[in-house]
């Protein structure tokens, strides 16, 4: 998991590929995978730039297209390009990370922004985040 703090009125789509270079998966020999196989996001993350950046990393992007783009498309007709695909049972699981946010911001300290300065509050949002994910690991285990 990983966490690019900005300021509060910053947009989401903006802060994508930053998340995503920042990601780094534990594999049981060598160095971290950087690259996932795929990424499911909601429609807010469908831009040109970002499907772009999915695509030149050769990772599956599992983002559905916006009305107004696939019109767009549509209009230029031939050179509008290709439909973006989108597999449906993929797009399924990005509830997993919508159920983590929604924990996290149930913590009053995330969801108001308590903390006056930037790395007290990342450092209270990784240590959440950590509570949740040992919480749900022994949720598991048992």
């Amino acid at each position: 998991m990983a966490f690019v703090l900005t300021a509060g009125q910053a947009a989401d789509s903006p802060q994508f590929i930053p998340v995503l270079g920042k990601i780094r998966v534990r594999v049981p020999v060598g160095r971290p995978r950087t690259r996932p196989d795929a990424v499911a996001a909601d429609k807010a993350y469908s831009s040109r730039g970002n499907r772009a950046h999915l695509r030149r990393r050769g990772i599956k992007a599992v983002v559905p297209e916006k009305r107004d783009q696939a019109a767009n498309r549509r209009k230029k007709g031939s050179a509008g390009g290709r439909p973006v695909s989108h597999d449906a049972d993929l797009y399924r699981e990005r509830n997993t990370v919508e159920r983590l946010i929604n924990k996290l911001e149930a913590w009053r300290g995330v969801a108001t922004r308590y903390d006056k300065t930037p790395a007290s509050y990342l450092a209270g949002l990784h240590l959440h985040a950590s509570m949740i994910w040992v919480k749900d690991l022994t949720r598991t285990t048992r």
